[in-house]
């Protein structure tokens, strides 16, 4: 189910104009020092490994290795702006207490991205990447979304023109999407306003995902520049972009939201061959095989169980469709389709129930 959304995710990006980026695990002190890490964010980092001399710290965010990667060279602004997405595991020391399944972890893989443009890019790059998280949040089912803006606070970094120009850009992308959404004023991260999307799952609780955040820190911190029209250096606009989070926590979402009854596209098994009897194991082995060439996520029960106790096992796994074989099916070279919620459809051709589960996989929805 994991390598399904990982898959997925990286299809998407790179359809939508991003490179896949792939940063250590580890980073010296000077890096983290520089980002401010370390002033501020020490007692979530775990502590320091001494290797040759040098302390190094598991990362607990990806976006300095990110920033190293633009200042390995100049940049025009012809070449921007960049959209670079990773992966990336980061490791953080949540106290013991605060652990919480899938949802609290200290080793997490954040479906992270930053986008680095010019000022005159800001506005189209903030309306693509909220469009961009509505689509993926829409894709897994979620439609209740809505949108919370967190402005400047007391205490913050960069020009007030800049949190204006950035605060109005978010508003702006906000509106034309038509969300409904609240002004949190004051409530922006130090270095920048942002937007968070939260969604409701089938229960009616919130789940805050995505969040586009811009970032006014870390250009000054590590002196990001670019060559303007007029030859000039100028800083660029960094934003931080996670569409589903983190994958762990995300998984966790989906599986409260859909109670392990997911769509077919995302179930860990999508299909379970059940023969009424060991005489029909070779031809349920043979339909297993001709699904398994289609990429659909298949296995065969050959089990000692009666095919009743076959097809409540596989209903009780919430496997959205049982593929029932018997003497009749293996003669006319069809199955019987049996969906976990107890419906029935009797003597379909295998070619006909490939295409019927390949579709429903294509459209990502219920059996």
């Amino acid at each position: 189910m994991r390598v399904t959304i990982e898959n997925f995710w990286r299809d998407e990006h790179y359809k939508n104009g991003y490179d896949m980026v792939f940063t250590p695990h580890v980073g010296k002190s000077w890096l983290w020092e520089t980002s401010g890490h370390l002033d501020f964010y020490k007692e979530g980092m775990y502590p320091n490994m001494v290797m040759d001399n040098v302390d190094y710290y598991a990362k607990p965010m990806n976006c300095p290795f990110h920033i190293m990667i633009y200042k390995n060279g100049k940049h025009s602004y012809k070449e921007l702006p960049f959209r670079w997405a990773e992966l990336g595991t980061v490791y953080r020391y949540e106290r013991s207490g605060t652990l919480h399944g899938l949802l609290r972890v200290r080793g997490f893989t954040q479906d992270d991205a930053h986008l680095i443009c010019t000022p005159d890019q800001m506005q189209d790059e903030i309306s693509e990447v909220l469009r961009f998280s509505l689509y993926m949040l829409r894709s897994f089912g979620f439609k209740d979304i809505s949108a919370y803006l967190s402005t400047m606070p007391e205490k913050s970094v960069g020009e007030k023109e800049r949190w204006d120009a950035a605060t109005e850009s978010l508003r702006a992308a906000i509106e034309a999407e038509g969300l409904e959404y609240k002004v949190d004023e004051g409530g922006g991260a130090f270095y920048g306003p942002k937007i968070d999307l939260k969604v409701k799952d089938t229960m009616g609780r919130e789940w805050q995902l995505s969040t586009v955040q811009f970032d006014f820190n870390l250009p000054d911190r590590f002196d990001m520049t670019f060559v303007d029209k007029d030859g000039q250096e100028k800083r660029p606009y960094v934003i931080h972009r996670a569409l589903l989070g983190s994958i762990e926590r995300f998984f966790g979402v989906l599986i409260e939201n859909y109670g392990g009854a997911f769509p077919v596209w995302l179930a860990p098994m999508q299909v379970k061959v059940v023969p009424v009897s060991e005489k029909f194991n070779d031809y349920a082995r043979e339909v297993e095989k001709s699904l398994r060439a289609e990429g659909i996520l298949v296995s065969s029960d050959l089990g000692d169980d009666r095919m009743n106790a076959k097809i409540r096992n596989a209903q009780n796994q919430k496997i959205p469709y049982m593929l029932v074989v018997g003497e009749k099916e293996m003669n006319e070279k069809a199955v019987s389709i049996r969906k976990r919620t107890g419906e029935q459809e009797n003597g379909v051709s295998l070619s006909d129930a490939i295409a019927l589960i390949k579709d429903k996989i294509d459209k990502k929805e219920m059996p």
